[in-house]
């Protein structure tokens, strides 16, 4: 079987997000998130997360609000994947004065291991310097050794131990940060 090809898929398109987007990142991100976190299946306490966290109104404010950045990976009008970044979040484990969260990076599963993520990590990095921040974090689930280790390649530091909570429920998070160039 062929090795997968290690270069971007041509006609990469990165770019901002706009409200048009909305709906496809909806779609989009609970695809990814589901494929990701629900691999027992759906349960409510899951669907509802999703259907709140990711509706297609909740898209279109983080696309109007000024603390968030927000680029889409676009390949032949298909949106394929995004990078969402929150400008000046903070979190306890994280080190300096100006940070900021990479709050989603989801690629369409198709397209993971052709560059699409790396492309837009490095676009939401360099977004976040240019808004003025000085080390860029997320907190991937630990039980998701493909990005902690992804994020590990690209230079990102493992702080700690976090949590993700809904519902009442508690989820173990990794705290990752990396200083970024100005």
């Amino acid at each position: 079987m062929p090795e997968p090809s290690r270069s971007p898929p041509p006609g990469l398109v990165l770019r901002p997000a706009s409200v048009p987007d909305a709906l496809c990142l909806s779609v989009l991100a609970t695809q990814v998130f589901l494929d990701t976190y629900a691999t027992r299946g759906i349960r409510p306490a899951i669907a509802r997360e999703v259907s709140s966290a990711y509706a297609e109104p909740a898209f279109a404010r983080a696309i109007a609000d000024d603390r968030t950045r927000l680029c889409v990976a676009e390949l032949d009008g298909h949106l394929i994947g995004f990078a969402q970044v929150t400008v000046g979040a903070t979190q306890e484990r994280v080190p300096g004065d100006a940070p900021s969260e990479l709050l989603r990076l989801y690629v369409q599963e198709p397209f993971t291991g052709k560059q699409v993520g790396t492309r837009l990590l490095a676009e939401a990095e360099r977004l976040a310097a240019a808004a003025g921040s000085q080390v860029l974090w997320l907190t991937p689930w630990v039980h998701n050794h493909r990005a902690l280790a992804f994020y590990a390649r690209r230079g990102y530091e493992d702080l700690g131990r976090t949590w993700f909570t809904f519902e009442g429920e508690s989820h173990e998070n990794r705290v990752y940060a990396k200083a970024l160039l100005p």
